[in-house]
């Protein structure tokens, strides 16, 4: 199996290599004749671990003067190839640029530490060999990535006072708030890590094991979990963070199944670092996917002005414009706002009166789509899940809808669930959605996320209090808003055992509600 898992790899890595190299000729072949220089290189990691590289210097770079210099540390189950793109773009702006591929995957060796303090003790050795061996200025050092390099960059930054700028392209701040918020298993965002570190890496014993536990809902082994998780999370570090102060770009997209929004918009506002935050439609990575290719896109191109400001002292205005930068999944441009709190600052609420029994176990066509292939398709045809709202089973599914609407509303920010929860059984889980509802009924999907909980008391209420994933969406004038409960959702592990009642209360001293954040107009 072993031998078969490796020729996998290597056929895997020429078709990616091929596919990313392809694009950069392509995409760069007007500027060919800036002619920067590249090499791959082997560098060693963290207790002696091969790193496979290539280094990108400016052309012309003869060892009389420093650059700046950019590390890129790849992407989970991407070759070394990942940024050549990029990295030639921002080499031939004037930086070296030095792109990694992380422990465990492809030709590096090691195991899969999933930003572990091996990885985070790789990117400092990285900075070393770059220093020594480049003509690298020690006083300008940034590091940037997307998804697992936006992980390991922004913990570098945490435990490395020599990196002065980042950029953190769809990754994570909290790993434990990303793949298990609500204290439910986004089992599809899990399964398609395991399968692509399986295929394009080797996973360690200790990952295994996590990857296990969570698929099997072993509650025995949830806080081991929560605190391998919790280690692997800047959120964790954010006081070492700020102590250093590096400059932060932190870049996410709306839809993004595996590292939701939620979690990087509540590290920023703990950030007291210059930072900037920007949200665009889109699921993981495919907001930045077209520049890795070489393309015009605006995620690398905020990217080089950060650096360009915070590493080369450019007086670009990007220091001066509003630090959060939204953009919404229906329509428009961008917009600026001072932080993430004047986001939502104005909210509407839509009340969820009367009292509601669901049954559990049975998925009543309320979902949040597959992961990668729905969100997708909001960022490029804005065709979010739909559901039949008047269709919508009533014993599986509970509904509640505001009155139309007289003028758009325009949902900027997150959505909170508040409402009173008497389960029959002592575990179970919910899902919270919030649709768009048409004329015709069509319910498209706004947000949602989910909520478990153990060892309630059978037949006795609590409160249940919810964020719903952030998001930007336009609800067009003359529709609805509604709100739906359910208790399956593909997305994620449901924990109902069999015969699971949940009713839903609104007491008068406690009533329940959805708080809608919208845009002042």
């Amino acid at each position: 199996m072993g031998h078969g898992r490796t020729t996998l790899r290597t056929a895997a890595v020429g078709v990616v290599s091929a596919a990313l190299i392809a694009g950069t000729v392509v995409g760069l072949a007007p500027a060919a004749q800036a002619a920067s220089s590249v090499r791959f290189v082997d560098i060693t990691g963290d207790g002696g671990t091969v790193l496979k590289a290539n280094v990108v210097t400016p052309a012309g770079a003869d060892g009389s003067h420093s650059y700046p210099l950019i590390v890129l540390p790849t992407s989970w189950g991407l070759p070394q190839v990942e940024y050549l793109a990029q990295a030639q773009k921002l080499a031939d702006s004037g930086y070296v640029v030095l792109t990694y591929n992380v422990r465990g995957f492809w030709q590096s060796g090691g195991e899969i530490e999933v930003a572990g303090p091996p990885d985070i003790a790789d990117a400092s050795k990285v900075i070393d060999w770059a220093l020594a061996n480049t003509p690298a200025d020690p006083r300008h050092i940034g590091m940037a990535g997307v998804s697992y390099g936006a992980g390991i960059s922004l913990l570098a930054a945490a435990h490395d006072k020599r990196i002065k700028a980042v950029a953190a392209l769809s990754g994570w701040a909290d790993l434990i708030d990303s793949i298990y918020s609500g204290r439910t298993q986004h089992v599809q965002a899990g399964a398609l890590l395991d399968g692509a570190g399986i295929i394009t890496g080797r996973e360690s014993p200790e990952l295994r094991e996590i990857f296990d536990n969570f698929y099997a809902s072993n509650l025995t082994k949830e806080q081991e979990m929560i605190d391998w998780g919790r280690k692997r999370s800047v959120a964790t570090y954010v006081d070492q963070l700020n102590r250093n102060g590096a400059a932060v770009l932190m870049a996410n997209a709306w839809g993004d199944t595996i590292f939701p929004a939620n979690q990087y918009a509540d590290f920023y506002e703990k950030l007291t670092v210059p930072k900037r935050l920007e949200m665009r439609p889109g699921d993981h990575a495919t907001a930045e996917l077209t520049g890795l290719f070489g393309l015009p896109n605006d995620v690398w191109t905020d990217t080089g002005r950060w650096f360009d400001h915070y590493l080369k002292g450019a007086d670009n205005g990007i220091d001066r414009e509003q630090p959060v930068q939204l953009k919404s999944r229906s329509a428009g441009g961008y917009e600026g706002y001072p932080d993430w709190k004047s986001v939502g600052a104005t909210r509407t609420k839509l009340a969820l009166a009367d009292s509601t029994t669901i049954h559990a176990n049975v998925d009543s066509g309320a979902d949040g789509g597959i992961v990668f292939l729905s969100s997708i398709l909001d960022q490029v045809a804005q065709l979010p899940p739909v559901a039949s709202i008047p269709l919508l089973p009533r014993r599986w599914a509970a509904v509640w809808q505001s009155e139309r609407y007289g003028t758009a509303q325009q949902v900027r920010g997150t959505a909170r669930l508040h409402t009173t929860l008497t389960p029959t059984k002592e575990s179970g889980t919910l899902i919270a959605y919030l649709y768009d509802v048409g004329p015709l009924g069509f319910g498209k999907l706004v947000t949602n996320a989910p909520y478990t909980w153990h060892g309630r008391t059978p037949g006795e209420p609590f409160d249940v209090n919810l964020d719903l994933f952030s998001t930007a969406y336009d609800v067009p004038a003359g529709h609805r808003l509604a709100l739906v409960v359910d208790t399956v959702d593909p997305l994620y592990i449901e924990h109902n055992p069999s015969g699971a009642q949940l009713t839903f209360s609104s007491p008068s001293d406690d009533p329940s509600y959805v708080s809608v954040p919208v845009r002042e107009q």
